[in-house]
Parts: structure tokens; sequence; C-alpha cells
């Protein structure tokens, strides 16, 4: 299926656009993601697709969801802040993580009550 004007980009587009977008070289991103400079220009190209985990370092590196990578969604901030919060929770401690659901949810039930 080709992409046309109206259409979602495929994932070498939207790699270099993210990339370019915040003004990072192919060489800047593979150092900040931990590939060689060369893989970067390989996913550009299309010539080599990343694996899951691949794809992650890549989208936390650039600061954009899997989904805008792979052409799911228009906006590269879609959904961010919620991604971001999971990325961060998965580094926490079971405590940590227990504490932190609770806080959020706590915070949830303050804003409910607000806007009743």
């Amino acid at each position: 299926m080709s992409q046309s004007s109206g259409t979602l980009a495929s994932f070498p587009v939207r790699l270099r656009e993210a990339r370019e977008r915040r003004k990072l070289s192919q060489g800047e991103l593979a150092n900040k993601a931990g590939f060689q400079s060369s893989a970067i220009s390989h996913f550009e190209t299309g010539t080599r697709k990343p694996s899951f985990d691949n794809l992650r370092r890549l989208a936390d590196a650039l600061n954009v969801t899997t989904d805008y990578l792979l052409g799911r969604v228009e906006h590269p901030e879609a959904l961010t802040g919620a991604d971001r919060l999971h990325r961060d929770i998965e580094r926490l401690s079971a405590a940590d993580r227990t504490l932190a659901e609770e806080i959020i949810e706590k915070l949830a039930d303050r804003n409910k009550a607000q806007h009743r």
C-alpha cells in the first residue's frame, strides 16, 4: 500500500521526521538510543526494521510513542504523558510502584471531587 499525503507515513519517514524535529544527527540518535550510527541509517532507508525492543529504545530516545513511529497515530506527542508514566513506573521497586499507584489514585480522586 503506498503512502499518500493524507495518510499516515511509514516507519522510516516517521523516524527521520522525529529525529530531525529533535535536531539530532543519525549519530546522535544512535548514541542516545544505544545503537551504532549505521543502524539509524538502515532504519531510515527501510533496509532494516527494528525489533520491538529497539523500537521502544528509539521512541524513548526521541520522546515519542511507538505508535507514532509505526504510523498508527498522527501526532508524536499522542499519549506520551501516559507512556512516560508507564515507562517510569516499570523502573520502580515493587514497594515504590505501590506507593506511586496510591498517589495517582489519590490525585485522581481529588480531581474528581473538585469537578463535582
